[in-house]
């Protein structure tokens, strides 16, 4: 395979003499993976080459269950030797584990029997050289959109690959390559305590389907000019747009809150959320893990288990959570498919209309704040409550009329989620993610 090492003929074997090792020491069952990633990333600053860095990595990972006793251990060495040491370590650990009910493979009605090709693997033959002279390129056009860009964080081009193939003993085998390249700018503006930085990135599975050098540096510039000039404002209440990249951190934030670990252990503000209404009601949530290209797309999750399509939330009620094997049985339910995260999720609003722009979205939050960046971890996924350091715009009557920076803003993601008003038309992909711009009916802003 383009670029690979090991071919999967051969990680078959490997997988197959480590189970058959692991049921020849008594193991109950057991589940394998052997992998591989390699990949180039190239990083310039000022017009000069910066860095060039190759990766290349392996693995073979073993789970052995006795009973409901589970032991993990994992190896980069390939030899028969090593594999059966690894299976060895696995095996002792689960000896002196405690017992687990929730503990085991998936069940047979859930394990994967077709694996669509999503075509998710497309090799970049980038050299070293070329990817230099593309993020030069990037950069050089950022540099040059305007004299106020005085200076640069640099650019850089990344291009990464991967194949994998697992198998268990309760008759699920599996296998698919995978690609990710992306390109990035972050130009500086202005100069000594008025300087201002941000940045813009495009990331696809298909190095072809990457917006050009040109587009990315000219975006990032454009950006960072906008925020030249920025000031505080005095501390308030208002209605809050978050641009459409942000956004995608709000649905990260439900994924979390309705996701198997957090529920079972009692540490979600969504707990017992099912058949709730927990977002607006024109608010819909859907995964669809078979989209071609898509980022977040698979064939079947990390314990082999079938993806589907699905309404998470419907006007607003949540319809289902994202369960591993082992979450759902914590919980007495069944496996969504989702050991490994979620499948290529989109936030949309039954309100929304073909022309809900980004300026449209302003002309909707009339007079408030337009966030840009956040910073800052500042969600609590216990008690919901948010509180991030954030820049972006001061919006008066549908425009634009001043940057701001250095302020906090803050509220609950439960009144948060329920308080959503809008999403835009303006969608963006942000790695599994898909959604608009939103709106936000009130947040405090804490300023001067």
């Amino acid at each position: 395979m383009s670029g690979f090492s090991y071919s999967r003929p051969f990680f078959e074997q490997l997988v197959d003499a480590a189970l058959a090792h692991a049921k020849k020491l008594g193991a109950s069952d057991a589940a394998a993976e052997a992998s591989e990633g390699c990949g180039l990333s190239v990083s310039v600053r000022k017009g000069e080459l910066e860095n060039v860095e190759r990766n290349k990595d392996k693995s073979l990972g073993i789970t052995v269950y006795l009973g409901q006793k589970r032991g993990n251990a994992s190896t980069s060495d390939f030899s028969m030797a090593a594999i059966q040491s690894t299976v060895q370590a696995a095996y002792d650990i689960a000896r002196f584990t405690a017992s687990d009910p929730a503990a085991g493979l998936p069940d047979p009605a859930d394990i994967a029997t077709r694996h669509p090709d999503l075509d998710l693997f497309h090799p970049w033959a980038i050299t070293a050289e070329q990817a230099a002279a593309l993020a030069l390129e990037c950069e050089a056009a950022a540099l040059q959109t305007s004299p106020l860009i005085s200076n640069s964080e640099g650019a850089g081009v990344s291009a990464q690959q991967s194949h994998f193939f697992s198998a268990h003993t309760r008759g699920f085998r599996g296998a698919y390559a995978s690609s990710r390249h992306s390109l990035s700018v972050a130009p500086i503006a202005g100069q000594g305590d008025h300087m201002q930085r941000d940045a813009w990135y495009s990331s696809m599975r298909d190095a072809r389907e990457l917006a050009s050098a040109q587009a990315v540096g000219r975006y990032a510039a454009e950006r960072t000019l906008a925020r030249l000039n920025s000031r505080k404002i005095t501390t308030r209440q208002c209605p809050v747009l978050f641009e459409s990249p942000l956004a995608a951190g709000l649905l990260g934030a439900y994924v979390q809150a309705t996701s198997g670990g957090a529920l079972y252990r009692k540490s979600s503000f969504l707990q017992d959320s099912l058949g709730q209404k927990v977002l607006a009601a024109h608010v819909d949530i859907a995964e669809d893990p078979h989209v071609r290209k898509g980022k977040g797309s698979a064939p079947f999750d990390e314990e082999g288990v079938t993806t589907r399509a699905r309404q998470l939330v419907q006007a607003g009620v949540v319809q289902g959570y994202f369960l591993s094997t082992y979450s759902a049985r914590k919980l007495g339910m069944r496996t969504t498919g989702n050991a490994g995260g979620s499948h290529n999720l989109t936030l949309s609003s039954r309100l929304t209309q073909a022309g809900d722009d980004l300026p449209e979205m302003l002309r909707k939050l009339g007079t408030g704040l337009f966030v840009t960046e956040l910073m800052g971890q500042g969600v609590n996924h216990v008690t919901g409550d948010y509180s991030r350091g954030a820049s972006g715009f001061w919006v008066e009557n549908g425009q634009i009329a001043y940057p701001v920076e250095e302020i906090t803003i803050a509220s609950n993601m439960k009144d948060m989620l329920l308080g959503i008003e809008a999403v835009g038309a303006d969608a963006y992909n942000y790695g599994a993610k898909t959604v608009g711009s939103v709106l936000i009916n009130r947040m405090k802003i804490a300023g001067n």
